[in-house]
């Protein structure tokens, strides 16, 4: 099967996997991933057919929706690529990216692999996570999760533990401070790195609009 013909395959099958998911986290949002990858990409010496693969199917089985199973979405990626054929190497490869990239094995000092090519993956997929895009994506997941917007006698949790923040539940104001105002000083890529800065910044100013609405300010 050639390049093409595989990148399509993998879309048809991905499309078709996340029917029905949660909005924040459905083709669309591979879609922008995949396509944050492939302009990073351009600006890196990678592996392109690992970059594309890694970026469609990192979401695949996203363990927060298969009560925290973290095995799922790699053995659905290797399995698929398997059947199409796919060379042993860059399956492992892929595999190895959906299995790391996650920020909540940021948590994990001992994570061991890295690339380039999980390096451009997951700036793309973090991109996705702050901005407007990001903002919105938080919200939509803390209804589905019917949490509160915010709540003042709730302060955010810092410095949690992989498990802690595995099993957090807290108001969704809350999530930008334990995960989406770190991603812009996590970014490895050049790209990444000057993309988050203005979505960082649209973040801050959205926090402050609604502190003061929240204050009823006039």
């Amino acid at each position: 099967m050639n390049n093409k013909a595989l990148i399509e395959s993998t879309i048809a099958f991905v499309k078709e996997e996340l029917k029905g998911a949660e909005g924040g986290h459905d083709w669309f949002h591979i879609e922008r991933a995949y396509k944050n990858t492939l302009a990073i990409a351009k600006n890196e010496n990678a592996d392109n057919t690992v970059v594309a693969l890694a970026a469609l199917l990192h979401d695949i089985a996203d363990p927060k929706f298969y009560n925290g199973d973290e095995s799922i979405a790699p053995q659905k990626a290797s399995e698929f690529l398997l059947k199409q054929n796919v060379d042993s190497k860059i399956i492992e490869h892929v595999t190895l990216i959906i299995e790391n990239m996650s920020f909540k094995n940021s948590f994990d000092l001992n994570t061991s692999f890295t690339s380039k090519e999980m390096e451009i993956v997951q700036d793309a997929d973090r991109l996705d996570a702050i901005g407007a895009i990001g903002i919105a994506r938080c919200f939509n997941y803390g209804g589905f999760k019917n949490r509160p917007l915010y709540n003042p006698d709730i302060p955010p949790k810092l410095n949690m533990t992989k498990t802690e923040y595995k099993a957090a539940k807290a108001p969704t104001i809350n999530h930008f401070y334990e995960k989406l105002l770190l991603l812009k000083d996590q970014m490895n890529t050049k790209t990444g790195k000057r993309i988050a800065e203005k979505r960082h910044a649209f973040m801050e100013q959205y926090l402050n609009q609604f502190y003061a609405e929240w204050e009823s300010e006039r």
